[in-house]
């Protein structure tokens, strides 16, 4: 099968195989009436951002793991809102978001993965990737004209750098599991008519026009070309220790929902707890306790 269903809590949401066998159009990227209505989806939304705050607080305290979130998608597919409708109600002292955009000129001096690796969550928090070092297997692979600013030595932008870099991802991201990090990939599915009308949306409405970009409508030229990217792109990366999630984005509040869901669900898997005073610290405590008790 091409595809793999999430049995739940998101029956629409599908979790990318292993197996090379992903096929983009075969997922929903609306679910249509089969979705809660919006009003559930608020709900049950809510309840689990409550969820994820004391999931979070104890991912802190356990200090083991570190969660590593990230999102992928087409422009206008709303990964700034789902970030925000996700993790609105998490300490942001345990939650660090970082918005990644074209590389700066001390960036390109670097490898690939450099400037997204300053910013990999510390054991206890939750990091979020606004996009990604995953851009250099998608833009980049839509525009390969963008590696000319990038330097690299002589015969190391021919054919083979495409897979040279899917290899670099899978062991960057298997080395980051095997320290801790546990890593959420999440591809924001939206269709090319529902991307026309949020465009349209931002054009029709003053208070949206600083989030249109005359660049957004041309890189719908290169509509099937990004799919196809991103088909590969997440092929060549789903593994175990890091999966992709194909996300259905046409129903922005179903989308937050599916996201919020699996996050909880993944904090809930880790069996976290928090740490537990041995007999000396009770002993200490009591001594404290009594100090304490005492001071008046």
């Amino acid at each position: 099968m091409g595809v793999t269903k999430l049995r739940s809590p998101s029956p629409h949401a599908y979790l990318v195989p292993a197996d090379a066998s992903f096929r983009l159009k075969k997922a929903v990227s609306d679910p249509g009436k089969k979705a809660p209505d919006d009003e559930e989806c608020e709900r049950r939304l809510a309840a689990c951002v409550a969820e994820i705050d004391k999931l979070q607080q104890v991912l802190y305290a356990h200090d083991r793991y570190a969660l590593l979130l990230i999102f992928q998608a087409m422009d206008a597919a709303g990964k700034d809102g789902t970030i925000r409708a996700v993790l609105s109600g998490v300490n942001p002292a345990g939650c660090h978001v970082t918005s990644f955009k074209t590389p700066s000129a001390e960036e390109l001096d670097h490898d690939f993965l450099w400037r997204t690796t300053r910013h990999l969550p510390e054991r206890g928090r939750i990091g979020v990737f606004n996009r990604s070092y995953y851009e250099e297997v998608l833009v980049v692979r839509v525009h390969p004209e963008f590696l000319a600013a990038q330097r690299l030595p002589n015969g190391k932008n021919g054919k083979g750098i495409w897979e040279g870099r899917y290899e670099s991802i899978r062991e960057h991201e298997q080395h980051l599991a095997r320290n801790g990090t546990v890593i959420l990939k999440f591809f924001l599915n939206v269709s090319r008519d529902e991307q026309r009308k949020r465009f349209l949306s931002r054009l029709n409405d003053a208070e949206k026009h600083w989030k249109f970009s005359e660049n957004d409508v041309a890189e719908r030229a290169h509509w099937d070309k990004y799919q196809q990217a991103y088909e590969e792109a997440l092929n060549e990366t789903s593994r175990p220790w890091a999966p992709w999630y194909a996300i259905p984005a046409d129903n922005k509040d179903y989308m937050r929902l599916n996201v919020a869901e699996i996050v909880r669900d993944t904090l809930k898997s880790l069996d976290l707890e928090y740490p537990r005073p041995d007999k000396a610290d009770m002993a200490r405590f009591d001594e404290m306790r009594a100090l304490l008790e005492h001071d008046k």
